[in-house]
């Protein structure tokens, strides 16, 4: 083993080695025997599924039916965001995946008609507001 130093910083102290201790511990291990008593051994044993994750959009579309609601594409987002958690619970990942997209689809639509009707109406509300004027 080589305890040779390397300096990692430059600096004033650069030529000068560390110093360092060397530590003994010495540890005990118990070595553990069979449980007491004549029950039987039980064990939980907890199934973590690794599968592919499957995003259900559920918070942007209730976003979407509260705040921007056209044509009324954020609830029916909500309600394919809702069949996409069931279908995932189920383990249906195929179908999780039709819903979800179908949902993102009909966020995306929600999003960009609602905002193209609020920046209509500001823009709108200014032309005539600037219209009136002497």
């Amino acid at each position: 083993m080589n305890h040779s130093s390397h300096s990692c910083f430059p600096g004033p102290r650069s030529g000068v080695p560390p110093t360092y201790e060397m530590l003994k511990e010495e540890h005990e291990v118990t070595v553990l025997g069979p449980p007491p008593g004549p029950g039987p051994v039980t064990s939980t044993v907890v199934n973590i599924r690794s599968d592919t994750v499957v995003p259900d959009h559920i918070v942007w579309s209730l976003f979407n039916t509260l705040f921007m609601n056209p044509c009324c594409l954020g609830f029916v987002a909500f309600a394919y965001s809702v069949k996409s958690r069931d279908r995932k619970m189920v383990g249906d990942v195929i179908g999780a995946q039709s819903f979800a997209s179908t949902a993102k689809c009909l966020n995306v639509w929600a999003l960009v008609l609602g905002l193209l009707a609020i920046f209509g109406t500001i823009i709108a509300a200014i032309i005539i507001a600037t219209s009136f004027r002497p």
